[in-house]
């Protein structure tokens, strides 16, 4: 199906239309996507089990708040980890330079597009973030997650506290950042997540061991892990134990298949990797584990399709994994 991009008011007036109208005119009268006979409110919980993305997975296509939401719609999902950018953009954040080719120049517009937006994130109010949190829920989509870049040690503790404010604002349990390598910033980041009472989730790339989180865990009760099982099994562990023995701590899972280390690591259409996507997707069933699954696509979008058309066959392997 191709792919339908909205301006932000054309989209409004379609969201609204749809949840009104979506049972009294046939599809193809209004040239609208597969989800207008689900009255536009799309359903990616099976058997209990979140089915989630990041919408890092639509890298390749044109990236706004307003066209990332056209993809969850178009996709059938109900849930998102949202990464900071479009959110940003949604809010009115600085915009980013452009790519320069003399390096001098491109370090000096980088340090100056830091320090702006550094004071854009001290001062913003949260009302875009909510206004955005809006948009997506009159849709029938959800935000779990917030991924922005402004959580790293170099970030100011006003934009730590930004990143904690503006995940609330959108409706998240969990503000998420790359596994920190000093102990002294997980230390930092738990402290102002219990400040805020949202979890920061840790996520992990090969570099991820059983242990891995255990002494940010310990350091507060909202210091928690963004499990990566893609990458657990790239990195030669099995992530079944890992689930069944951290579950508590597990605020979000990503899912990919990737080969084992043994087999060379390499990022698969699922299931063609040697990641257990489907048993882990029935375990959570079972023992109702109500951290939600994140479809993350990693591997290489087929020549004929696009990242929309890849995530949608991932949501309906989940779905078949479930029984649903």
């Amino acid at each position: 199906m191709k792919q339908k991009i909205y301006g932000r008011r054309q989209f409004l007036g379609m969201t609204a239309l749809a949840a009104v109208g979506a049972t009294l005119l046939p599809r193809k009268s209004w040239g609208m996507p597969a989800y207008i006979p689900r009255l536009g409110k799309p359903n990616s919980v099976f058997k209990g089990v979140q089915i989630g993305v990041i919408t890092y997975s639509f890298r390749s296509m044109p990236g706004s708040a307003e066209q990332l939401l056209q993809y969850c719609l178009d996709c059938n999902i109900s849930a998102i980890e949202l990464m900071g950018t479009p959110a940003e953009e949604f809010a009115g954040a600085p915009t980013a330079p452009p790519r320069m080719a003399d390096a001098a120049a491109r370090k000096a517009a980088g340090a100056e597009y830091r320090q702006k937006m550094a004071e854009w994130r001290a001062s913003v109010p949260m009302t875009k973030f909510e206004q955005l949190r809006q948009l997506y829920n009159q849709a029938g989509v959800s935000i779990y997650g917030y991924k922005p870049n402004a959580l790293a040690a170099n970030n100011t503790d006003a934009e730590l506290d930004y990143a904690f404010r503006a995940a609330k604002a959108l409706g998240a349990n969990q503000a998420n950042v790359e596994f920190p390598k000093d102990p002294a910033q997980t230390k930092r980041l738990g402290n102002i997540a219990a400040r805020h009472q949202i979890h920061v989730g840790y996520h992990g790339h090969t570099q991820q061991t059983f242990d891995m989180w255990d002494g940010a865990l310990a350091q507060s009760p909202y210091n928690a892990i963004n499990f990566d099982m893609g990458h657990y099994v790239a990195a030669g562990f099995d992530p079944i134990a890992f689930i069944n023995a951290k579950h508590e701590h597990i605020v979000s899972m990503h899912t990919k298949d990737r080969k084992s280390k043994e087999h060379g690591g390499a990022n698969l259409p699922w299931g063609e990797g040697d990641t257990p996507i489907v048993q882990v997707l029935q375990l959570m069933a079972q023992q109702k584990y109500k951290f939600p699954a994140t479809i993350e696509l990693e591997y290489p979008v087929p020549a004929g399709s696009d990242a929309v058309k890849e995530v949608a066959k991932c949501v309906e392997y989940a779905r078949k994994a479930l029984g649903a």
